[in-house]
């Protein structure tokens, strides 16, 4: 899918279609992926470079927004393909790139080493030299087009997004939600926050969001999914729903079966937005589309919970102490 200013919208495969994207920039003959899916995803990717007229040596950068393996998997892989290209990540998540074992090892034992080789495939060290830090501020020169990286924490610590100030768009990662297109209606796309674990910080999740909105941007990419606006009415949706979100997890806390409960609420939380929002396909069908995201969200919020309440217990044994 092609858009304005060389903006290439690619289904990594990930899932189901529509669920997943990477993005190339394309600008004068030189490209830049941002994100890349997994391991599985490469082909598709190659083949989307060869649809935009490149090569594989026309590539100079692959950006990632941050080094989940759904956006950043297949990295080492797709890297080893391009010769040209270097990649470019947040300072905190530089290092499980040059070194990826730390991040196999965490999700191997939630996920099992079978499911992780039929998911993502094994993941392949980045070569130090070809790792770039890009720090808050840092600019990539896209053949003569800036691509500015910004700290975006919320999701996640190690999290940026990239502002192409030539399109006057964002490519946000996960900081600025999740937007399906099954769940888009006469009133334009409908987006929910992303509080997977274990990152997940309410506070930076506002400012990350006011920040990116305060650039006005026509339009913003999250890897979930392609490109969705206008950015201030969705900026304000995802704000309502983080606050609902916390505050739906404070009320969790005395609950017996503390996640069933949280589950079942932000379940009935999204589909009743949902619905004012146009969207008739009822809650079995909410549940298929958003079944996976309801879990990580929470299974993020209840890690968040449980952080807030052991800090709470420190700052009061420090205060007694004191």
């Amino acid at each position: 899918m092609d858009s304005p200013h060389g903006i290439h919208t690619i289904d990594t495969g990930f899932v189901r279609p529509q669920f997943d994207a990477a993005y190339l920039v394309v600008e004068r003959g030189r490209g830049a992926f941002i994100d890349c899916g997994t391991n599985h995803s490469v082909l598709r990717l190659l083949e989307a470079l060869a649809g935009a007229g490149l090569a594989p040596a026309d590539v100079d950068w692959l950006i990632l927004t941050h080094v989940h393996l759904d956006h950043a998997g297949g990295a080492g892989e797709l890297l080893a393909r391009l010769p040209q290209a270097k990649l470019a990540v947040h300072p905190r998540g530089a290092r499980h790139m040059i070194d990826p074992s730390q991040l196999w090892a965490g999700a191997s034992a939630v996920y099992g080493e079978a499911t992780m080789e039929h998911t993502y495939g094994r993941l392949r060290p980045v070569p130090a030299g070809r790792v770039v830090e890009a720090a808050d501020g840092h600019v990539i020169d896209l053949a003569g087009r800036p691509l500015r990286c910004l700290d975006t924490p919320g999701h996640a610590r190690h999290h940026l997004s990239v502002h192409d100030a030539r399109a006057k768009v964002c490519f946000t990662g996960d900081t600025f939600g999740l937007s399906y297109r099954e769940l888009d209606t006469a009133k334009g796309p409908f987006v929910l926050p992303t509080t997977s674990p274990v990152q997940f910080d309410p506070v930076a999740l506002h400012a990350s969001i006011d920040r990116l909105a305060a650039l006005e941007p026509e339009a913003v990419y999250p890897t979930h999914y392609g490109r969705v606006e206008p950015v201030q009415r969705l900026a304000g949706d995802l704000h309502e729903q983080i606050d609902a979100m916390v505050a739906f997890a404070h009320a969790a806390a005395s609950k017996r079966d503390r996640h069933a409960w949280l589950s079942d609420a932000l379940t009935d939380y999204y589909g009743a937005r949902a619905a004012a929002h146009g969207w008739s396909g009822g809650r079995k069908r909410l549940k298929e589309l958003l079944g996976m995201d309801i879990e990580l969200n929470t299974q993020g919020l209840e890690v968040w919970l449980d952080r807030e309440a052991h800090s709470d217990g420190n700052a009061q044994a420090q205060n007694a102490v004191r």
